[in-house]
């Protein structure tokens, strides 16, 4: 399975949010400078992550963007599912026409799979993936 650029681009920028020091700004230029990624695919991402409450966006200046809710209450499995088309074939879907969908035993094998990697996404937070917050940082330098 493959995760789409849109759900690694905000795994990445709430990683961002939860690294950064809170004197400094964290701008869509500013994110999409330090990893190298385009500022339209940020402030799209951005937007997504504001309409789902794990995001707060201040305009003009002196905004910038900042988490909505602590680290340790953002389950990686919830912004998956949130973010990601999970229907991973045609018949996870309302409108199958696969002819064997009745009798086929891969639907239920594939959604049992995804279903593990949810459990396994769920038993982490944000909070778990900057605990290395320095490290972070120094990495996260301006391009």
């Amino acid at each position: 399975m493959q995760l789409t650029t849109h759900t690694d681009y905000a795994l990445r920028l709430l990683i961002h949010l939860a690294s950064k020091r809170e004197d400094e700004p964290a701008t869509v230029q500013d994110v999409a400078a330090r990893y190298g990624i385009s500022a339209h695919h940020v402030a799209k991402v951005a937007q997504t992550l504001g309409q789902l409450g794990y995001v707060h966006s201040q305009r003009g200046r002196g905004g910038g963007l900042e988490l909505a809710m602590a680290p340790d209450s953002i389950r990686l499995g919830e912004v998956v599912r949130q973010t990601e088309n999970l229907k991973i074939l045609e018949c996870f879907g309302p409108d199958s026409t696969c002819p064997i969908e009745p009798a086929c035993r891969l639907k239920g094998i594939l959604g049992d799979a995804l279903q593990s990697f949810l459990a396994v996404l769920d038993r982490y937070v944000l909070a778990d993936l900057v605990t290395n917050r320095d490290e972070l940082r120094g990495l996260l330098v301006r391009r």
